[in-house]
């Protein structure tokens, strides 16, 4: 029995670091005035996730485009964005904002993806880009 305890407790670790490198991130609890002001206080940044086409079709003016697809094809992608702030990431109906924030959680960002739409969020006054 004292010859199989150290794997034993080789195995549990193993299993239970597994478990705190597999937590999930959430929806920010933080309300979109907070977002609002964060991103105008230059504390945030906002990312959407959204493809270039849904990009194109109208996108708002304080984000910058990081694709999704981008980021689940190369890890590299996330190198855009500046380290140090707050990540807020946003999509048409938040599932994909959720998908790319454990993407960059994994790298270190202090990321909050955010329920809220696109549609939403120029509801809730968001600032539209000037389409060119």
């Amino acid at each position: 029995m004292s010859v199989r305890l150290p794997w034993l407790v080789l195995i549990v670790a193993g299993c239970l670091w597994s478990v705190a490198d597999a937590v999930a991130v959430e929806h920010t609890k933080d309300s979109l005035a907070v977002v609002k002001q964060k991103l105008a206080d230059k504390e945030a940044v906002l990312i959407d996730v959204r493809e270039q086409a849904e990009w194109d079709a109208g996108h708002l003016d304080a984000a910058m485009l990081l694709p999704l697809s981008s980021l689940q094809k190369d890890a590299e992608a996330a190198k855009k964005v500046t380290k140090g702030k707050i990540v807020y990431t946003h999509c048409k109906a938040g599932i994909r904002s959720v998908a790319a924030g454990e993407i960059l959680s994994k790298q270190g960002y202090d990321v909050r993806p955010l329920k809220a739409g696109y549609q939403e969020l120029l509801d809730a006054g968001f600032t539209p880009a000037k389409k060119k």
